[in-house]
C-alpha cells in the first residue's frame, strides 16, 4: 500500500444519496484509527454533509473536506495522491468516472465504485489496467448489489464443491426495493450506450489474455424453471455474470471447466412476463435520444427512497452448485439492495483494502480476486448472511 499520505479512505461523491449513505456507515463503523476524508464539487453541501455526520460520532465535526470536480483534472489527482483508497459514488460513470479511476491508476491508489454498467468496466480495463499494474493500484468496480452478493457467493460456493474437476454454478436473485435517480439514470444512459458499449467488449475480447488449459463460459441466455427453489429464471444480462467469470478466470480453484448461469428468480411466471416486456420497452424508448433525455428529466440523480421503504427492502440469492458428484446449494442474503446494504458493502470493501492482509493482486480486479474471504467474513460480521443451506 502506498505510504506517506494523508487519508486511508476518501469518499468521493460524498454529497449524493449513496455516498452521504455511505459516509454514515463509516461515521458508525469505522474503527478509531481510520483516517477519512469526504470529497466532492460543492463545499457548503460537504459542510451539510459533516455535520450529520458529527451528529453520529462527534470527533468527526473538523472532518476533513476536499473540494474536487471530475471536469478539473487536477483537483482529481490531488485527491488520488492524498489516499491509499478512493471510494466513488459518482455516476453514471461511464460519463463522470474516467478521470477519477484513471488518477487512481496513475499514483497507485486503490479504487472502489458502485457500477453497473459493463462499458465503464471495460473502458477502464483498456485504459488504465496496464498502468494500474505498473503502479500496483487495485481498482475494483462493481462493490455494491452489482456485484458482490454474485461475485462471493459463488466464491463461496465453489470452495464447498471438490478441487479439480468441472464446475457449474447458478444463481437466482429475488429482491424487494425502491431505486434511487441515480440508479435510473445509470440504467437509461447504459441503455442508450449499447452500441459503444458491444464495440469496447469486442476490444477487450481482442486484447485480454484469456486461461491456458482452462475453460470459462456462461451458460445459453434463455429462461428456465428451477423445480427445486421453485421459481422461473429470467437471464439477466447485466454485469454480474461477467463480474462472476472474470474470477473464475483468474482462479484456478474454479476448476477446469467453469460455467455460471445468472438469473431473476420469479415464483409466477406471468410476473417475469411481465417484467421483461417492461425492461424491453425501457430499452427501446432510451435508444430515441428525446425520449431518453426526457426520461432523464423525469428523476433527479440525487433523489432516493426514504428511509422507511429502505428498512422494508430485502435481497436473497441462491446458488445452486455442482461438480465432481456433489451438489451443494448456498445462499446470499440481506436487508435494502440498493442502497443500505450496497453502501455497507462499498465501505467494508474499502476498509478491507485498507487495513486487511489480501493476497497480491493489482491492475483491475474483482472483489473476489482481490478481497475473497476477508471481505466475506467482514460482510458476515457487518450483518449480511453468507449460508451453506445444503451440502
Amino acid at each position: 500500500m502506498p505510504t506517506g499520505r494523508d487519508y486511508d479512505v476518501v469518499v468521493f461523491g460524498a454529497t449524493g444519496f449513496t455516498g452521504e449513505l455511505t459516509a454514515q456507515y463509516l461515521a458508525r463503523t469505522a474503527p478509531a484509527r481510520l483516517r477519512w476524508a469526504l470529497a466532492g464539487r460543492n463545499r457548503d453541501k460537504l459542510e451539510a454533509v459533516r455535520l450529520r455526520l458529527a451528529a453520529i460520532n462527534p470527533v468527526l465535526a473538523e472532518m476533513d473536506l476536499l473540494i474536487a470536480d471530475v471536469n478539473d483534472e487536477d483537483s482529481v489527482r490531488a485527491v488520488a495522491a492524498a489516499t491509499r483508497v478512493v471510494v466513488t459514488t459518482v455516476g453514471p460513470y461511464i460519463t463522470y468516472g474516467d478521470t477519477l479511476v484513471g488518477a487512481c491508476a496513475a499514483a497507485g491508489t486503490d479504487y472502489v465504485d458502485l457500477t453497473g454498467e459493463p462499458e465503464f468496466v471495460d473502458q477502464t480495463w483498456l485504459r488504465h489496467h496496464s498502468r494500474a499494474v505498473e503502479t500496483g493500484a487495485r481498482l475494483v468496480h462493481c462493490c455494491g448489489f452489482d456485484s458482490i452478493p454474485y461475485d462471493l457467493g459463488v466464491h463461496l460456493t465453489v470452495q464447498h464443491l471438490p478441487e479439480g474437476a468441472p464446475i457449474k454454478v447458478e444463481g437466482f436473485v429475488q429482491a424487494g426495493g425502491t431505486f434511487s435517480g441515480g440508479t435510473f439514470h445509470s440504467a437509461i444512459t447504459a441503455f442508450g450506450r449499447m452500441r459503444s458499449a458491444a464495440r469496447l467488449a469486442a476490444r477487450r475480447r481482442e486484447e485480454e489474455a484469456r486461461p491456458s488449459g482452462r475453460k470459462v463460459r456462461g451458460v445459453p441466455m434463455r429462461p428456465t424453471r428451477e423445480d427445486s427453489l421453485g421459481l422461473w429464471g429470467l437471464p439477466a444480462p447485466t454485469v454480474d455474470p461477467q463480474v462472476v467469470l472474470r474470477s473464475a478466470r483468474a482462479l484456478e480453484r474454479y476448476g477446469p471447466e467453469f460455467t455460471y448461469g445468472h438469473y431473476i428468480g420469479f415464483k409466477r411466471l406471468p410476473a417475469m412476463v411481465g417484467l421483461a416486456g417492461g425492461v424491453g420497452a425501457l430499452f427501446a424508448a432510451a435508444q430515441v435520444p428525446p425520449v431518453r433525455n426526457w426520461l432523464l428529466g423525469r428523476v433527479s440523480p440525487g433523489d432516493g427512497p426514504s428511509t422507511e421503504k429502505r428498512e422494508r427492502s430485502w435481497f436473497r440469492v441462491r446458488f445452486i452448485g455442482e461438480g465432481g458428484g456433489k451438489r451443494v446449494l448456498t445462499e446470499v442474503s440481506g436487508g435494502d439492495p440498493g442502497y443500505d446494504e450496497t453502501a455497507k458493502m462499498l465501505a467494508e470493501s474499502a476498509l478491507c483494502l485498507a487495513f486487511d492482509s489480501l493476497p497480491a493482486s493489482s491492475g483491475q480486479v474483482t472483489t473476489a480476486v482481490a478481497m475473497g474471504d476477508a471481505l466475506t467474513e467482514r460482510l458476515i460480521k457487518a450483518g449480511i448472511r453468507f449460508d451453506v443451506t445444503e451440502v
